[in-house]
């Protein structure tokens, strides 16, 4: 269903309602992510899921997104994220919002979990590339097909020395 709302040249999608105990879940050995809103539920405006960290959970390697904003914010625990050549800590209630073209990666803080409420827009088929996150992960599937979905989810892997020297980093 869609309506203009009155404002000139936009049309919105109707509301999109999911519901907590509704929602898909995702689920590989180090997170749960429950599956919120799509681009096919929004018109392509925005892909919304929520993922739940273990601690010590390993998260994204370092990646770009070319036509994609992600943003994150904390629900509850702490995430390491590397933004561009700098790592950084969010806390329970920190927002952050990564344009297109920005190098990053993130995973739970050493020594605790993390809840986050993750965004995207303009939103694509992420769900797709949750599942087969979730596959490969489990061992279900290559990891070679993430690199070859790399155009259809707009995420490609890069190379970050400063993210590197994180991990490897006593805790």
């Amino acid at each position: 269903m869609t309506s203009d709302h009155g404002l000139t040249g936009r049309t919105t999608q109707g509301p999109v309602l999911t519901r907590g105990g509704e929602a898909e879940t995702c689920a590989d050995p180090s997170a749960v992510m429950a599956l919120f809103a799509d681009s096919a539920q929004t018109g392509g405006a925005f892909t919304s899921y929520r993922s739940a960290f273990a601690e010590g959970a390993p998260g994204a390697p370092a990646h770009v997104h070319t036509r994609a904003w992600e943003v994150f914010f904390v629900l509850g625990g702490s995430l390491q994220v590397l933004l561009g050549e700098e790592v950084t800590l969010l806390h329970q209630g920190d927002f952050l919002a990564v344009p297109p073209g920005t190098p990053h990666a993130f995973r739970a803080a050493p020594g605790s979990g993390a809840d986050v409420l993750c965004v995207f827009t303009p939103g694509m088929d992420r769900f797709d590339y949750l599942r087969l996150l979730g596959r490969v992960t489990r061992g279900e599937e290559p990891p070679s097909r993430l690199a070859e979905t790399s155009e259809r989810f707009d995420n490609h892997y890069v190379d970050s020395p400063v993210w590197r020297a994180t991990l490897e980093a006593p805790q």
